[in-house]
């Protein structure tokens, strides 16, 4: 396809090319109403409309509309469930020419459900593709992060699992027990037994650095230590899990080779390797997987979020056959067969395939890291900036060379972004990066334009700094 003609079906999936606001002020009135209302009826654990105070309406596209009628640029997309983009109408139109699908059809076989798996190999990668099975459970990511353990524990008979600092893996109690977040799990305890914590690979803060070296590569050596150490206080786990890409620990990248090395010696211990790919997965890096960027191969992979097409909920796991050990029934939910996400699904895989989307992620996402860069070299407080694909984090310090945390700078920043008109997520060890999780079908110009207000609102987030400092 031309490139032209590609450039027009992607601009036409978007509601337009830039924000706009109309109100006085973000939030406007009926946003501020409608918190109102939600704050009387809706439970005191809602989080994001305390960060990001507005009550959206409508998304097309890369735009999502409140109800006052402002216009902003989406680089969230719903914590990178909306990889094609809000209400992506080849998506919606493909579902209707089915016809009446069933909504859910718990684990019975369906002409839909069938042809999503065989679809879904397709696209794996060759070192696992026709050497996995799938198996569907709740909704949501958390639900597949919980029976990916329960399979690794089934399999081994063994309990322990290792997880790594930074990571995320969900909110149920399983997957609570192995993301590292300690204001996460301060409220819940006891969490599952057995899970042992180990240093990830995050360059530009490697806990083994020194003033010589960002980056010593003690990490494997540490992990290594940890498993054959017949004093290390770890019984030999059943698995580790771990993102390889970090998401909400800050967007961290592991080096070359440190995903393989983890791999090798895991395996060497008799230990299954777990990939979360919930955030990272169905091409937000431009390739279907994020550890297809390196040569390690997971025993299990966990995916949702992406995959249910158009924002539907679906979460599935692909694991080695040889693994399908567990008896019918261990791990069952009422809706683990949606229907309409795997249409849509179906459907987001023909639209990848037939408008070359990984290309065009690459092409975009190039072009934003280079103009990051750039912004990055004239900030007094950006520090870091890491990207893979459409999955970005911009760290911010107090100091370039100290790498103190500025979290505070963070709020003012991510304030003066949705005020413009810039949707943005915040992350990190200390809350102070800056992430990016836009569509893969975003448009250069509307990219330049979120740059355009991010640039903007991090000028002004440092000049409002600079003159409360020199006011002290």
């Amino acid at each position: 396809m031309k490139n032209h003609t590609k450039n027009n079906i992607f601009a036409s999936l978007h509601a337009s090319s830039g924000a706009e606001i109309v109100t006085e002020s973000v939030p406007g009135p009926k946003s501020i109403s409608l918190m109102k209302r939600q704050e009387e009826i809706e439970s005191n654990n809602r989080s994001y409309p305390r960060e990001i105070p507005i009550a959206f309406q409508s998304g097309k596209g890369a735009i999502i509309e409140d109800v006052d009628g402002n216009r902003f640029i989406d680089f969230l997309s719903g914590c990178g469930v909306f990889n094609l983009g809000h209400n992506n109408s080849f998506i919606t139109e493909a579902i209707k020419s089915r016809g009446d699908l069933l909504t859910q059809a718990v684990d019975f076989p369906t002409e839909t459900k069938i042809e999503f798996m065989e679809r879904l190999n397709l696209a794996l990668p060759e070192t696992i593709r026709n050497k996995m099975k799938v198996n569907f459970g709740g909704p949501t990511g958390s639900d597949a992060v919980e029976s990916a353990i329960k399979l690794a524990r089934i399999v081994t008979g063994r309990h322990s699992i290792i997880a790594f600092q930074g990571g995320y893996h969900g909110m149920t109690m399983g997957a609570l027990s192995v993301t590292s977040k300690l204001l996460h799990r301060k409220a819940a305890p006891p969490l599952i037994p057995g899970i042992h914590f180990l240093p990830f690979c995050s360059p530009y803060r490697c806990p083994f650095a020194n003033a010589h070296s960002s980056y010593s590569g003690e990490c494997i050596r540490y992990f290594e230590f940890c498993l054959e150490n017949p004093y290390s206080g770890i019984d030999k786990p059943a698995a580790i899990i771990i993102e390889p890409i970090q998401g909400e620990g800050g967007t961290y990248i592991p080096t070359r080779r440190w995903l393989e090395q983890i791999t090798e010696v895991a395996r060497r211990n008799g230990i299954l390797v777990i990939f979360d790919e919930i955030q990272t997965g169905f091409y937000r890096t431009g390739k279907m997987f994020a550890f297809e960027h390196t040569g390690a191969v997971p025993d299990i992979v966990t995916m949702s979020k992406g995959i249910g097409g158009n924002g539907y909920p679906l979460s599935l796991i692909l694991y080695k056959k040889e693994l399908d050990v567990w008896e019918p029934g261990t791990h069952i939910g009422t809706f683990r067969g949606n229907q309409i996400a795997m249409a849509a699904g179906l459907a987001a895989f023909e639209f990848i395939e037939k408008y070359n989307v990984p290309q065009h992620v690459l092409d975009v996402s190039g072009e934003m890291k280079n103009k990051l860069e750039k912004i990055k070299e004239s900030s007094r407080y950006i520090g870091d900036v890491r990207a893979s694909g459409m999955i970005f984090g911009i760290e911010l310090v107090k100091n370039k060379n100290t790498k103190e945390p500025f979290p505070e700078a963070i709020k003012v920043l991510r304030k003066l972004c949705y005020e413009n008109g810039l949707i943005v997520e915040v992350g990190g060890y200390y809350d102070n990066v800056v992430r990016f999780l836009p569509p893969l079908t975003i448009t250069k110009e509307i990219a330049e334009n979120g740059l355009r207000i991010f640039t903007d609102a991090n000028k002004e987030m440092e000049n409002l700094i600079t003159s409360s400092d020199t006011r002290r």
